[in-house]
């Protein structure tokens, strides 16, 4: 039998800490008006549907632990939520663009190329300051997308002002500020996905016939 560790209650207080982030997260419009958050997913979700409806796209952009949200999410919401997507990662293109132009500027100048008016963006940023983010934003505004932002750290940061909706993280630690992001785009497909019958909801509906067909 393997001895109870002395720290096995570390991952409890972990995981609450994380739950706890998530479930205080904070959601307002450009103007800063505080939403409530559950609109605010019914929001993301519903402008998602109504982008791809209207044959346009949601452009995912981030850095570093965010690239790779940025990155899942897109295949995600492309394969499983059918909603047109697209991450802007790929290595050549930043590697090209940050030397031409400055690193400042390789979501910018990606969104020049490809976006177009009723585009949807969705901008990654745990701290809300880098400059390639808030230049995505502004180039974005330009294209005529809508922008959703996702930050956390201060929440004071530039980002959290820039989005048409803005969801914002009250943590200091890179996981939950990552984890809480990439929980909250997983929520909002899910959201997407129950009025197909999928998603979440589909999930626990079939755990629960399960159950009962056990019984």
């Amino acid at each position: 039998m393997l001895e109870r560790s002395p720290h096995a209650s570390w991952i409890s207080s972990y995981t609450d800490t994380l739950v706890a982030a998530v479930k205080t997260t904070k959601a307002s419009d450009r103007r800063g008006a505080s939403i409530n958050i559950d609109e605010a997913i019914v929001w993301v979700a519903e402008t998602a549907r109504r982008v791809h409806g209207a044959g346009n796209k949601i452009i995912f952009v981030g850095n570093g632990g965010s690239a790779a949200i940025a990155s899942h999410m897109a295949t995600d919401y492309s394969k499983n939520g059918s909603l047109r997507s697209i991450a802007m990662n790929d290595a050549s293109t930043l590697t090209c663009l940050g030397n031409d132009y400055g690193y400042e500027h390789v979501f910018a100048k990606q969104i020049e190329f490809h976006a177009r008016e009723g585009d949807l963006l969705v901008a990654i940023s745990s701290s809300g300051k880098s400059a390639n983010i808030l230049n995505a934003v502004a180039a974005a505004r330009k294209a005529g997308c809508t922008v959703l932002t996702l930050s956390g750290f201060d929440a004071n940061n530039p980002l959290r002002l820039q989005g048409d909706m803005n969801l914002f993280l009250s943590s200091g630690y890179y996981g939950f500020v990552e984890i809480g992001h990439l929980t909250l785009c997983h929520a909002i497909l899910d959201y997407s996905m129950e009025r197909d019958g999928r998603g979440a909801a589909g999930l626990k509906n079939e755990a629960l016939q399960n159950v009962s067909e056990k019984s």
